[in-house]
């Protein structure tokens, strides 16, 4: 893969690489092609990374459907499939690994404690492996996102990383590979994480700055659905994930939560701006502040 990407260079080629676990959809799709706007070449990854799932999480029953993915991507226009196995990134005698710390502390890092680190390693090794331009990553991974560019900088990647909206079914529910593990009940009730966030959102731009009463907000909207089980929904400041009592005007600051819903285990967030002229705000969310 490597000679590969320094063959193309050596042609003129800028590349770009989507990394992924493979079983893709339209979102994955969507992140193709804005990879294509900024390269020549673009490559896709598939490889379902196991030091990223706990020991009781679902690495042996993460979707899988590689000749699908394969097509997809030839219909897509990706130049080059990179799908290596677990001993090929993995070797016998592998020990390194990758902390990147305050980033990956809270949220998924308090609820998936080696989570990180396996994605901080893996990301690396596959950037190594590609040698890329550019690379694309999705929103939905937010707290991802933020890993990938802490790697690029702290350890002098020389490539640009991308990072494209995330991609929503027509209910508003954030396109994601464990989709597929929804009931058609819990399928039905899967939109409430996209109202949460919106309702989050609308008090926001109605003139709400304290952390603790945004966090209420969706925390409420959430629990109107009797077989969802809250990880964390919370806000945070988009660039550090910090927590302050108040946003101020003008800072930006991103929506967070990880969920249960039945069985399945579902993520999302959105990113805005504190409005610098803030509406004045009313009784609407006085029933948050007792």
């Amino acid at each position: 893969m490597q000679q590969i990407s320094l063959l193309e260079k050596s042609n003129g080629n800028k590349i770009s690489v989507v990394p992924t676990m493979g079983y893709l959809h339209k979102g994955h799709l969507s992140l193709v092609e804005k990879a294509k706007n900024f390269s020549e070449i673009t490559i896709v990854t598939l490889f379902v990374n196991p030091t990223q799932f706990a020991p009781n999480e679902d690495y042996s029953k993460y979707p899988r459907d590689f000749k699908r993915d394969v097509e997809l991507c030839e219909k897509a226009g990706v130049n080059y499939l990179f799908m290596p196995d677990a001993l090929e990134m993995y070797p016998i005698g592998f020990s390194a690994k990758i902390n990147i710390g305050r980033v990956t502390e809270d949220f998924e890092g308090k609820f998936r404690p080696f989570h990180f680190e396996g994605v901080a390693t893996i990301v690396a090794k596959l950037l190594n492996s590609t040698l890329p331009n550019f690379a694309v990553f999705g929103q939905k991974d937010y707290q991802q996102s933020l890993l990938v560019k802490k790697i690029v900088a702290d350890l002098n990647f020389p490539l640009d990383i991308i990072v494209a909206p995330t991609l929503r079914e027509s209910d508003g529910l954030a396109m994601s590979s464990r989709n597929i593990y929804l009931s058609d009940e819990d399928r039905l009730e899967a939109s409430i994480l996209f109202v949460s966030l919106e309702k989050a959102r609308n008090a926001i731009e109605n003139g709400e700055r304290n952390r603790k009463i945004i966090n209420a907000i969706m925390h409420k909207t959430l629990r109107s659905v009797k077989n969802l089980r809250i990880d964390y929904a919370s806000s945070a400041l988009a660039d550090t994930l910090e927590s302050p009592d108040e946003f101020l005007p003008g800072e930006t600051i991103v929506l967070l939560l990880a969920v249960y819903l039945g069985k399945t285990r579902l993520i999302d967030n959105t990113i805005l701006k504190i409005p610098s002229i803030l509406k004045s705000n009313n009784s609407a969310f006085e029933e948050f502040k007792a």
